[in-house]
């Protein structure tokens, strides 16, 4: 039976950058010749990933940290439940927040489960992230459709009339 200062030392271990699947992800970006930016402090929430050019935060997000609903890797601790469970749901309403100021602000977020990045389901994690990257690029540089609407209609008629009127009259 762990305790308590074998389960503090394990959590103490754990990392909040350069994560193995951070890593995964951020080596698969950079094969495909993506350029980013690591931790922004300047975005709310200082994302994971950052490609400025395509205006898309990337956060990997741990299983057990981030509270992952229907995932085998996250389990409810039974040790000291007071503290674990408002912290996870913290964390989620922190996640959340910040997206939506991002989002306000512009940007894109795709969030990436460690559990997304296992052996099993690693390929099509990175296959779909470079699907939605290139969809995300291609739609921001969509062209914007152009209407006139009736007024400046009227208005280019009526300034062609009285330049007709004043070539007559030279």
């Amino acid at each position: 039976m762990p305790t308590p200062s074998n389960i503090s030392k394990s959590m103490s271990a754990n990392r909040c950058k350069d994560t193995k699947p951070e890593l995964i992800v951020r080596k698969f970006l950079w094969s495909l010749g993506y350029r980013y930016r690591l931790n922004h402090k300047r975005l709310p929430g200082k994302p994971d990933i950052v490609l400025r050019r395509y205006r898309v935060c990337i956060f990997v997000n741990g299983c057990f940290w981030h509270g992952h609903s229907d995932c085998k890797y996250y389990q409810t601790p039974k040790s000291n439940q007071d503290y674990w469970i408002p912290k996870i749901r913290r964390n989620q309403e922190r996640d959340k927040a910040v997206q939506q100021q991002l989002a306000q602000m512009g940007w894109h977020c795709i969030t990436i489960w460690e559990c997304q990045l296992k052996p099993k389901r690693r390929q099509a994690t990175l296959a779909g992230l470079a699907y939605t990257l290139n969809k995300i690029f291609l739609d921001d540089r969509k062209p914007k459709p152009y209407s006139i609407d009736d007024s400046e209609t009227r208005m280019a008629a009526e300034a062609k009339e009285e330049y007709t009127e004043r070539q007559a009259h030279k």
